[in-house]
């Protein structure tokens, strides 16, 4: 039993690791085509492409119900959250470095646990607090305030996190009673009519290259969804979401030999306190017994049933709550 868990473990491990690396290889695509483009116009696009593979997933669910939500101002908040994520994480994926953008995003397992108290009546005990203020601590670390020059993308990256967490607290708390295709169509469509209504004030002409990297990015996030949620169907959340840290090496490959970004001493270190202090909340709730309350887990548990995920990646956020 003890054997075959292991193994169980180790496959949804690697599933997870394949899922992080195309994530990274879809937002290389983001930063490319951000450099190109106003983020309105990527993000119009990016969910374009998305519709049609979306809407496989919605045929696949064969729940007898309309799209009618069941928690109209939950799902409302969440839709507006989802907006605002998808457009701050375009923004901060091309105007910051990828492993930089990383480093921020990565504070959301932190938010998760501090949102979880006053919207889900968590009780987050001392050792979690002080993991918390340790990550946040990481953030200081990377934007070094005062000594380097902060900016609009760092801005959006941290908005990027915040409303994924708010996000993804929602479906902690809305999850079991609303279908998969109301969490994942309201956030798309709004996407959709919000930034198409803007896009007639930055449009600019794409070649046919440029459609076919937004075609791209559609597929590379399908593929890495199904494979996220093949890990977690194989492996305990404990060895799945931690996988997701991954994404600073393959930021930090891409962005050296495609953009020709050097990763800094200062994110190298507050990415590495930002990790460290998620990890140990991700363990902590693990261990049944430290903790009976697991907004972070709980949270990535019904993502995953929901068909959406919540991760420091951009698209993996679009998806979650619209990315």
């Amino acid at each position: 039993m003890a054997e075959g868990q292991s193994k169980s473990n180790l496959q949804g491990a690697l599933l997870a690791l394949a899922a992080m690396g195309i994530y990274a290889t879809h937002d290389v695509f983001i930063k490319f085509l951000g450099g190109h483009y106003a983020p309105f116009q990527t993000l119009f696009f990016a969910v374009l492409f998305s519709f049609p593979l979306v809407t496989i997933v919605i045929l696949h669910d064969t729940t007898v119900a309309n799209l009618r939500p069941t928690h109209p101002w939950w799902v409302l908040i969440r839709t507006i959250s989802s907006t605002i994520v998808g457009f701050c994480a375009f923004y901060a994926f091309s105007n910051l470095p990828l492993a930089e953008t990383y480093s921020i995003l990565f504070i959301t397992p932190l938010l998760i646990t501090v949102l979880s108290i006053p919207l889900l009546g968590e009780t987050v005990r001392l050792r979690r607090w002080a993991a918390v203020v340790v990550g946040l601590a990481g953030v200081m670390i990377v934007l070094q305030p005062g000594h380097s020059h902060l900016g609009l993308g760092h801005l959006a990256a941290l908005g990027a996190a915040m409303f994924s967490s708010l996000s993804n607290v929602i479906v902690r708390k809305i999850g079991q009673d609303e279908r998969s295709a109301v969490l994942m169509l309201y956030p798309m469509v709004s996407n959709f009519l919000v930034m198409g209504a803007l896009l007639a004030f930055v449009y600019k002409p794409m070649p046919v290259e440029h459609i076919g990297s937004f075609a791209a990015m559609a597929v590379l996030g399908t593929c890495a969804g199904l494979l996220f949620i093949a890990a977690y169907k194989r492996a305990e959340a404990t060895v799945v979401a931690p996988m997701q840290y991954s994404q600073i090496l393959w930021a930090s490959f891409y962005g050296y030999v495609f953009f020709g970004e050097t990763l800094k001493p200062n994110v190298l270190i507050g990415a590495a306190v930002i990790i460290g202090s998620g990890l140990y909340i991700l363990f902590r709730e693990g261990r049944g017994r430290a903790s009976e309350h697991t907004p972070v887990l709980s949270s990535m548990d019904l993502a995953r049933d929901k068909g959406t995920r919540p991760s420091a990646n951009i698209w993996a956020r679009l998806r979650s709550g619209g990315k």
